[in-house]
């Protein structure tokens, strides 16, 4: 390095220089920079706190009288009864060495809701229900479907439109749709007003039926009822708004009848949910079998040899879920 800074002292340029002792440019460079100085001992602010005192700062935040507070309040009322321990800056610097710079005030804690897992077998056991908003005549309109859908056959077993959510209303509906269908062994739904009335929770008390209720702001507990409405509003012959509240029930009338007995559902192997909820799924689906076992002996250059006795889409599965757990925690359970 030294021939190096002898060579650039009488003229050679850095290139050369470099070229001729074999030292690289930037490592000459780096090696003019000077080393940082040692750091300089700071003073004390002759206005810090001593620990003492910062211990009294945040005793006194921690206090049953302030720990509910923030420092601005803290400082104010501290002033007014004629004591000062600190700035405001000083009082956050004080809770932020100890990790309290946050919501200070003692805030409610819930404990965590229980995701509902709700299995049915057959129909009559679980029943879902819920209320929609169907836009009246004018704007600020509305009237209210309240619907119930039994989850495994998909069959409405219980639909009525009102012009006000009720509970009593509630009521009605649930023991016309027991009275003709049975009463189920649970009743899910959402934490509307109307489902946690006083006047549905002692009906299905009386009636022995387990009340299951959707977790706060969690659509996906209730898919079934969802899905329904879903399906009726997207309908090209949902109407905008309704013109009164007869035609509002001579809709879901019409839709209803069209959805039991006609309406081919995904989730029931094609079905329709009559078909399932009357015990008339499995002659349907071997008059299906027949069919396609026909189909297959007259042509079966047009069916593979792994071609499956039934499309996947046609066949049902033997339990409807609400929120289904994993499959290893069924099997430990089972």
């Amino acid at each position: 390095m030294t021939t190096y800074t002898q060579l650039i002292g009488v003229g050679v340029s850095t290139r050369q220089a470099a070229l001729f002792t074999g030292i690289p440019r930037a490592s000459a460079a780096r090696a003019k920079i000077p080393a940082s100085p040692a750091p300089t001992h700071r003073p004390v602010p002759v206005n810090k706190l001593t620990d003492a005192e910062r211990a009294t700062v945040l005793a006194v935040l921690n206090s049953d009288e302030f720990v509910d507070k923030p420092p601005l309040q803290v400082y104010a009322i501290l002033l007014e009864q004629g004591r000062y321990i600190g700035s405001v800056s000083t009082m956050y610097r004080v809770l932020h060495e100890n990790t309290q710079v946050r919501e200070r005030r003692r805030q409610a804690t819930h404990p965590p809701r229980k995701v509902p897992e709700l299995v049915a077998t057959a129909p009559g056991q679980v029943y879902t229900w819920d209320i929609t908003k169907l836009a009246g005549p004018v704007k600020g309109t509305y009237y209210d479907a309240y619907v119930m859908i039994d989850i495994f056959s998909r069959y409405i077993v219980g639909a009525i439109v009102h012009a006000v959510e009720d509970g009593i209303l509630a009521k009605e509906m649930m023991l016309t749709a027991f009275g003709i269908h049975g009463t189920p062994e649970v009743v899910h739904s959402d934490g509307g007003p109307s489902m946690t009335s006083k006047t549905v929770t002692t009906l299905l008390a009386d009636l022995g039926v387990t009340k299951s209720r959707s977790r706060p702001h969690v659509s996906n507990d209730n898919p079934y009822s969802e899905a329904l409405f879903k399906t009726m509003k997207y309908l090209p012959v949902f109407p905008d708004r309704f013109a009164s509240l007869g035609h509002a029930r001579e809709f879901l009338g019409e839709f209803v009848q069209a959805y039991n007995h006609h309406h081919r559902h995904t989730g029931i192997g094609m079905h329709t949910p009559a078909d399932v909820h009357y015990g008339l799924a499995d002659m349907i689906d071997r008059d299906r079998d027949a069919a396609l076992e026909a189909a297959r002996r007259a042509h079966p250059e047009r069916f593979g040899s792994r071609a499956q006795a039934r499309p996947k889409f046609l066949d049902r599965d033997p339990t409807a879920w609400i929120n289904q757990p994993p499959a290893d925690e069924l099997l430990l359970a089972a």
